[in-house]
C-alpha cells in the first residue's frame, strides 16, 4: 500500500467502503461513497498496489489524455481518502474500489492494517443487488452489524443468508476477526430499470448512513436526480404494458408485506435525519 502522506490523527474515525462489480448494482454502492467524497472534500490518503490484487485482462487499465495533450495509464485500484466532517466529532474514512480478482485475504488485511493504524471502531460495507422491488417505492435497504446494538437501532433482522459472497463479505468477516465493529448495508435496485446509475438506491444508503454515523449527509442534486430517474421508471411502465402490469404486481406484493409499525419507525427515522439537515447539533 503506498501512503500518500503522513498518517492523520483522526477522531472516532468509521470507514465507508464500497467496490465496483459483484457487490454494485446499478454503481448505487460505489456512487455512494463518489458522493460522500465529493460533498465533504476527501483528501486521498493512500492506494493499494494494482499489481498486487487485479487481473488486467479483467479490468483493464485506462489511456487518459492528460490537459497538455499528454497520453497516461490509468490503473485499476483502490483509493482511500478522508473526510473531516464541518460540525461533528467524527471523521470519516472512505474507500472506493474495484473488486480484486485475487488474493483477497491479502487485500483484506491491508485494509484492516492501516483501519488499526487510524484507530477505526466501525467499518461499513455498502453494497446493492438486482432484486424484484418496485420502482414506484421506496428502495429497501437491507443490512448486517456484528454489534447487536447497532442492529437494533437500525432495525435489523439477524442474516440467515448462506452462499457466495463477494469482497465486502470478506473484508466484513476480516473486521470482524480484528475487533472491528463490521456493518454492511444493501439497497435493493429493480431488477428491470439496472442500467447505471440509480439515484434513487444511492439516496437510500445516504439515508441509512446518516441514521448510523448519526451527521447530516448534504445530498446536493440527488434529490432532483432521483426524481428524473423515478419519471424515466414511470415512461417505461407506461409504454410497456408487460412491465405496467408486473410492476402492478409486485406493488401488491410490496404493500402486502408492509407491517404498519415498519411505516412508524421510518417516518420517525426521517423526522430525525430532518432535524439533524436542520440542525447539526440536533
Amino acid at each position: 500500500m503506498e501512503i500518500l502522506g503522513p498518517i492523520p490523527e483522526l477522531v472516532d474515525p468509521v470507514v465507508v467502503a464500497a467496490f465496483e462489480g459483484w457487490n454494485d448494482a446499478a454503481d448505487a454502492a460505489t456512487s455512494t461513497v463518489a458522493h460522500l467524497a465529493e460533498q465533504w472534500a476527501a483528501l486521498p490518503l493512500a492506494e493499494l498496489d494494482p499489481e498486487d490484487y487485479y487481473d488486467f485482462q479483467v479490468n483493464r487499465p485506462q489511456i487518459r489524455i492528460e490537459p497538455l495533450g499528454v497520453r497516461s495509464v490509468s490503473w485499476p485500484s483502490t483509493r482511500i481518502s478522508v473526510a473531516r466532517l464541518p460540525m461533528s466529532t467524527r471523521d470519516v474514512v472512505l474507500i472506493h474500489g474495484i473488486e480484486p480478482s485475487m488474493r483477497w485475504k491479502a487485500f483484506s488485511a491491508e485494509i484492516i492494517g492501516l483501519a488499526q493504524q487510524l484507530n477505526v471502531h466501525t467499518i461499513v460495507t455498502l453494497g446493492a443487488l438486482l432484486a424484484a422491488t418496485p420502482h414506484t417505492r421506496p428502495v429497501p435497504v437491507t443490512g448486517f452489524a456484528s454489534d447487536p446494538l447497532v442492529a437494533q437501532r437500525l432495525g435489523f433482522d439477524p442474516s440467515t443468508y448462506e452462499g457466495p459472497t463477494g469482497i465486502v463479505g470478506v473484508l466484513q468477516d476480516a473486521a470482524q476477526s480484528a475487533g472491528i465493529t463490521a456493518v454492511s448495508l444493501w439497497a435493493a435496485v429493480p431488477y428491470y430499470v439496472a442500467d447505471p446509475p440509480c439515484p434513487k438506491a444511492t439516496l437510500a444508503l445516504l439515508s441509512m448512513l446518516e441514521d448510523l454515523l448519526e451527521v447530516p449527509i448534504p445530498l446536493g442534486e440527488l434529490p432532483d436526480d432521483s426524481r428524473a430517474w423515478q419519471h424515466g421508471a414511470d415512461e417505461l411502465a407506461s409504454e410497456d404494458p408487460e412491465v405496467a402490469e408486473y410492476v402492478q404486481q409486485l406493488e401488491e406484493a410490496r404493500d402486502a408485506t408492509e407491517l404498519p409499525e415498519a411505516s412508524g419507525e421510518a417516518i420517525a427515522r426521517e423526522f430525525e435525519r430532518y432535524l439533524r439537515r436542520r440542525d447539526p447539533e440536533a
